[in-house]
């Protein structure tokens, strides 16, 4: 616990000053009352009242002081609720495929659609960033818990060029560390899982892609770093099985989901693959993607929580002092 104005303690001299003056009272009260018997007087106040219960109530006064004046110090205490936080860095596929109309309006529109719906539904404790790959990778927007900027980042999404979801993955990692990482590719060649950027294990990637991959790296050696570096990859197959043809430069190409990469990234990360045939179902899968709760210390002010029990113990005093004595004081 900590104060955030000590200085206010002084406050609490009051409570043994206050003591004192009741014994005081009692002391010339009892005088009073041996001088009255002395000259053969009756006492006013009978002998059963003189018990011990007398002093509850100054008791019950004398702590609701204390409490008061300790809570004028502003007390703070850390408790350890269960909170959402982390890093999710969203990694939009926007290749050409995407342009696909197999989901209305085109893949890449349901799947901003979608991905805006999870950004508001995440609470501000929850870091999210942006980032879009074809045939390379770049960092749209850092992780921010300024949904808007995030909302923003995502409709300024376009499309062009091939797919590379081992450049997604490499810069979303970047974007997770919060630095350009430099990742040997022979190491990543020869034993990926040997590879250290360090520990992220509070950050997830959720990856928008149509699965077919036609550039390198190797998509499955990158999701081994993740899985190294305790990032999760959650992938989500935008498209339908049966695919369409998307008119690119003027030429017709046919596209369908390939889903076979995007469980095996999933898979390698300890992470889950979503189908999504359509737009609905997107939004769905977006809804069941969430962080893990974890204890999360936080300082709180109970100064509150202590003026209330003063007041408690005021009000029970002053009850006890009217039904026993019929008077507060």
């Amino acid at each position: 616990m900590s104060l955030g104005s000590p200085w206010m303690l002084l406050c609490l001299a009051f409570v043994p000053a206050l003591v004192i003056a009741y014994g005081w009272s009692l002391r010339l009260r009892a005088r009073r009352s041996t001088r009255l018997e002395s000259e053969g007087l009756v006492r006013t106040i009978p002998a059963r009242r003189a018990s011990w219960r007398r002093h509850i109530p100054f008791a019950l006064f004398a702590a609701a002081l204390a409490l008061v004046c300790f809570a004028l110090a502003r007390p703070t205490m850390s408790f350890a609720l269960p909170e959402r936080e982390g890093t999710v860095i969203l990694a939009f596929d926007v290749s050409n495929s995407m342009l696909a109309k197999d989901l209305e309006p085109t893949r890449i529109d349901a799947a901003k659609a979608a991905a805006i719906t999870f950004v508001k539904r995440q609470p501000t404790s929850i870091r999210i960033g942006v980032v879009a790959f074809s045939d390379s990778a770049v960092t749209v927007l850092r992780p921010s818990s300024v949904q808007e900027d995030v909302i923003a980042a995502i409709k300024r999404l376009s499309v062009g060029g091939g797919t590379s979801l081992g450049e997604g993955i490499y810069t979303s990692l970047s974007a997770i560390a919060g630095k350009p990482l430099t990742i040997d590719p022979s190491a990543v060649a020869s034993d990926a899982g040997a590879v250290h950027i360090g520990y992220f294990g509070s950050s997830a990637i959720v990856l928008l892609s149509d699965g077919e991959n036609t550039s390198r790296p190797d998509p499955l050696k990158l999701a081994e770093v993740a899985s190294s570096a305790g990032v999760r990859v959650h992938t989500i197959g935008v498209g339908t099985m049966k695919g369409t043809v998307v008119q690119i430069n003027g030429f017709s190409v046919a596209t369908a989901l390939d889903e076979d990469m995007l469980k095996q990234i999933a898979k390698v990360t300890d992470g889950t693959y979503h189908q999504a045939g359509d737009t609905a179902a997107l939004t769905g899968i977006y809804k069941s993607i969430d962080l893990e709760f974890k204890q999360v210390k936080k300082p709180r002010e109970v100064t509150a929580l202590f003026a209330a029990a003063g007041g408690l113990l005021l009000a029970l005093g002053s009850l006890l002092s009217i039904v026993w004595f019929g008077r507060v004081i």
